[in-house]
């Protein structure tokens, strides 16, 4: 991995300033990250079988503009009341806006941008046009979406093509139009996934030769970063947020954390207490999930690849077992390995009537969902995105979201650990702008400065007063009074 090279933005001005619809068998893998939310009164408001496409279905917001396409531009009224409710939440984001407006310095950038599309993922973009940046966004994920919310950026004039229960086709359909617009070059990737970076290089490889940078928040994004890398097939600098201490730490594990549980008893109202439940991966996201379920009185038990991971899991009271071991007895199974396959058909033959089926990891590649449409098994709707599979023999499993990220999908998300994210995703966007020739074509990570500058955004919320080292202190430890505090190699 490459050495990101010591000047930051934040080193120079902004740190001194105060019946149901079957997935297709060749269904593609939807992003993660963990970072964005929507409310029960957006997506339990949101047809998934809507007859008429919006993208047959022309509209216009009250300017006139056409340049969108969003299921109802008639609830945007609404979904800017979702978006300031996020604004209260997120200090981070909005105090970066408030620093930075005034010197634009996203100025002359023109961001594709492929996330989740709702009320907080609308405060980073709109804080990045403050900043000076003109935007064309898209969704990553097909049922992560707050139409409303759509609705209200479209009404503002931003070029978003987003929409609740998007199909396969009109997903490539909605980000090709962000990219290929007449009259607008792009320039920068904002991305969770990969899939601007990918649809950008694949079908439009000049176009891609314009990009000054990607910045990706997703594993399976930087994964498909490092393969472009290590294939000599990567043009342009890219820094991966993901791994930076503030997204991983903060927006993993605490989000995870909350919405498990609102996951899980939104859709299935289930009382938790006495529960056994699985939890294939230990990661942030398992650490999350295990925490929060271990606290609200279940037996938790740990899947493990990793020793270190395990023995963290065992160390933390949790047995850690095979699947195989357990998979006839657990009421739940969660999955957050980032892996593929990690549920097969042989698993859920084997689990017990009512077990609940779940994903929390970064794509809808951890459970083999497409191994359930055979002609023997029954799929029946009985919530939105909660499945009965029922078997000949009359036994039965709940699959929640068609095995995608349940907790962006069925659930909300805290806005303000989706604020600590965000800063870093505009902080990265900058740092990448505002300095073209200073990186190589090559996977960066975020600068320990830039993390702990992130964190100073949020601390005034709780009333923190940070201890400042003295001179003597410094010069014992060998650091600089203003940081960084860590070495690049602290694991926190």
């Amino acid at each position: 991995m490459s050495k990101m090279p010591e000047t930051t933005f934040a080193d120079l001005s902004l740190a001194d300033k105060t019946a149901v619809k079957k997935p297709s068998i060749e269904a593609r893998r939807f992003s993660d990250v963990s970072t964005c939310s929507f409310s029960s009164t957006c997506f339990t408001g949101s047809s998934d079988e809507d007859e008429i496409s919006p993208k047959d279905n022309q509209q216009r917001n009250s300017a006139g503009g056409t340049d969108f396409c969003v299921k109802s531009i008639s609830k945007s009224a609404f979904g800017r009341r979702e978006i300031e409710i996020a604004e209260s939440e997120m200090p981070g984001i909005m105090m970066l806006r408030k620093r930075a407006k005034d010197e634009k310095p996203l100025k002359g950038a023109h961001i594709v941008g492929c996330t989740h599309v709702n009320a907080q993922s609308a405060v980073l973009i709109e804080t990045l046009i403050q900043l000076g940046a003109t935007v064309r966004w898209a969704a990553c994920n097909i049922y992560s979406t707050q139409n409303a919310v759509a609705a209200a950026l479209a009404e503002a004039g931003i070029p978003i093509f987003a929409w609740r229960g998007e199909t396969e086709e009109e997903f490539w359909w909605c980000l090709d139009r962000c990219i290929h617009s007449d009259g607008w070059q792009p320039n920068l990737i904002l991305d969770d996934g990969g899939d601007a970076t990918h649809l950008m290089l694949k079908k439009y490889p000049d176009c891609f030769k314009a990009i000054r940078g990607i910045v990706e928040e997703s594993v399976t994004g930087v994964h498909r970063l490092y393969m472009l890398s290590k294939g000599g097939k990567l043009t342009v600098p890219a820094i991966n947020v993901n791994d930076s201490v503030t997204k991983n730490k903060f927006d993993t594990f605490y989000t995870c954390r909350d919405s498990i549980l609102d996951s899980l008893k939104r859709t299935t109202d289930i009382m938790f207490g006495g529960k056994q439940v699985v939890i294939c991966g230990y990661g942030d996201v398992g650490k999350g999930c295990a925490q929060s379920l271990k606290g609200q009185g279940c037996i938790v038990y740990i899947t493990e690849v990793d020793p270190i991971c395990a023995l963290q899991a065992a160390m933390d009271g949790f047995r850690v077992v095979r699947l195989s071991e357990v998979i006839r007895s657990v009421d739940v199974v969660v999955t957050a390995t980032g892996n593929k396959n990690v549920i097969t058909r042989d698993h859920m033959n084997r689990m017990k009537n009512g077990c609940i089926l779940c994903n929390m990891g970064h794509s809808c590649s951890e459970i083999d969902v497409n191994g359930l449409h055979t002609p023997e098994l029954t799929w029946e709707r009985v919530r939105s995105q909660v499945d009965h599979i029922i078997w000949p023999d009359g036994r039965m499993i709940i699959l929640l979201a068609e095995g995608r990220l349940v907790n962006l999908s069925c659930s909300t998300i805290s806005s303000f650990v989706v604020s600590v994210a965000s800063s870093t995703q505009a902080l990265a966007l900058i740092e990448l702008f505002s300095a073209p020739g200073r990186y190589k074509s090559d996977v960066y990570l975020l600068p320990k400065k830039m993390d702990e500058y992130v964190a100073s955004l949020h601390l005034a919320t709780f009333d923190a007063h940070l201890t400042e080292l003295t001179d003597e202190q410094a010069k014992f430890m060998g650091l600089n009074k203003a940081g960084p505090f860590k070495a690049n190699y602290y694991r926190y």
